[in-house]
């Protein structure tokens, strides 16, 4: 795909994926920083129960829910042991959807099983809520770069193309149930 090129027309919807819970302020806070950018997007909250890092549990819930979201949903996954580390921050474009997240595998079962179209790495601070905190990515990085997104932000301008090669594999190991269910071996 070429720069300005978008597989799909945006929802506005943007689920949300974290093991922050909900005892503490941080999913409001992360909510409010992506409203601060766009306040006409709506907010999926699929999960913020994941057990803490948990990349395996934080996929399932994903890949067991992405599909029933409208095309052109935008789905956002914090679930970050590495959160702080050089590890890098993806925006992923499938043949549906678009994933945010850390680069830890949490977004590939979802991302492949929907085919990727390309793969960005984020690197432009311009997108950033600032200051960026070294351990609230979820807020600083992740959030607002999916309400740009919805702005019609071309997914370029949030960094460079990474081949599938250059992230991380997935954690998560599937087996499909008689029922055609996948579930978490």
């Amino acid at each position: 795909m070429r720069r300005g090129d978008m597989p799909r027309e945006l929802s506005g919807i943007i689920g949300l994926i974290t093991d922050y819970g909900l005892k503490d302020p941080y999913v409001g806070s992360m909510k409010a920083s992506m409203l601060s950018i766009n306040p006409r997007i709506t907010i999926v909250d699929i999960s913020h129960e994941i057990s803490s890092f948990d990349i395996a549990e934080a996929s399932y819930v994903l890949l067991s829910s992405y599909r029933i979201f409208p095309r052109g949903t935008i789905f956002v996954v914090v679930v970050d042991p590495g959160v702080g580390s050089s590890r890098k921050a993806l925006l992923i474009e499938t043949n549906n959807y678009y994933f945010i997240g850390p680069d830890n595998g949490v977004l590939r079962p979802a991302a492949d099983e929907d085919s990727i179209l390309r793969i960005i790495n984020i690197t432009n601070d311009k997108y950033f809520r600032k200051p960026v905190s070294s351990t609230f990515h979820g807020r600083d990085i992740f959030g607002p770069v999916a309400s740009y997104l919805t702005l019609g932000i071309d997914p370029l301008d949030f960094g460079e193309l990474i081949d599938l090669k250059d992230i991380s594999d997935p954690k998560l190991e599937l087996s499909c149930s008689k029922f055609g269910d996948w579930v978490k071996t």
